[in-house]
Formats: structure tokens, C-alpha cells, sequence
């Protein structure tokens, strides 16, 4: 019966392993087969991560459609912070952005769960498909529906 491996019984000692072995370019002893699945993991982390913030965004930008007379700064709040984060994260990742589309059609879903939740107002209130475009999406300056004092109030 085999032992368990440093990567099994403790992943963090397990990268620090492989750094030291990488930088000192000792190749044979470099643990390849698990290497290569968190490599592999990273970039299934990152595309994770733009479909999560997506989902709060367009949650909060259908909270912020449909229930115009509840919004708050905290909800504002979660917009420009969301926004801010997705900028940052194509920027550090732009190979991002051909995935965008398909991101989109993915958090859409979770976003109107998110709004459902939030605001007690049936599924069937929302459209089917997402009503904003990724450009308005990301649009600092984009808040859809009716006009809020909310934004002048956050400028001064």
C-alpha cells in the first residue's frame, strides 16, 4: 500500500516543494501529473471568478431596474465595486475577454436568482434573456431605468 503524498496530506508544503524544485531546476523530481491539475485549476479559477462577480452585477442591476424604490448606497455600492473588480480582473487576465459572451449567458441565470432572492419578486419578472449588453454591463455610468438621486448624492 502506497503512502500518501505531500500533495495529499499537505498542499501547502506540497507548493512550496515545487517552487524550490522548479527554481532549482531539479525537472526529474518535479511532481508533474499534480502539477499540471492545478495549473489547470488556476485558469478554471479565474473564469469562475468573472461569472461570480457577473452574477452579483447583474443581480444587483435587476434589483436596481425592478426595484427602483428600494435602492440604497449600499446597493450602488456593490455595482461600482463589482465593476471595478471585473476591470481589474481582464486587465491582469486578458485572455478573458473572448469568454465574456458566454460568461455572460451563465451569470445571467445566477444573477436573476440573486435578484429573486433579494427582492421577493417572482422569476417570471425578469426577462429571459440578459436585457443589458456587456458594454452596458461594465459601463461605469450605466444604471438602467429611472433616474436616482442616489447617484448625483455619491458624486458630491
Amino acid at each position: 500500500m502506497l503512502s500518501p503524498s505531500l500533495y495529499e496530506t499537505d498542499f501547502y508544503a506540497w507548493t512550496k516543494e515545487q517552487v524550490t524544485l522548479l527554481r532549482n531546476e531539479q525537472w526529474s523530481q518535479i511532481d508533474l501529473q499534480n502539477l499540471i491539475e492545478e495549473i489547470q485549476s488556476l485558469g478554471k479559477q479565474q473564469r469562475q471568478e468573472l461569472r461570480n462577480r457577473l452574477s452579483v452585477l447583474i443581480g444587483h442591476l435587476l434589483k436596481w431596474e425592478y426595484q427602483s424604490q428600494r435602492r440604497s448606497s449600499s446597493w450602488l455600492s456593490t455595482l461600482r465595486i463589482q465593476r471595478l473588480d471585473i476591470a481589474e480582473l481582464l486587465e491582469d487576465n486578458p485572455s478573458l475577454k473572448p469568454y465574456l459572451e458566454e460568461a455572460l449567458r451563465k451569470a445571467y441565470l445566477k444573477g436573476v436568482e440573486l435578484a429573486v432572492g433579494e427582492t421577493d419578486l417572482p422569476k417570471r419578472t425578469f426577462p429571459v434573456e440578459c436585457p443589458y449588453s456587456l458594454v452596458e454591463i461594465v459601463d461605469y455610468d450605466f444604471y438602467p431605468g429611472e433616474p436616482s438621486k442616489l447617484l448625483d448624492e455619491s458624486e458630491q
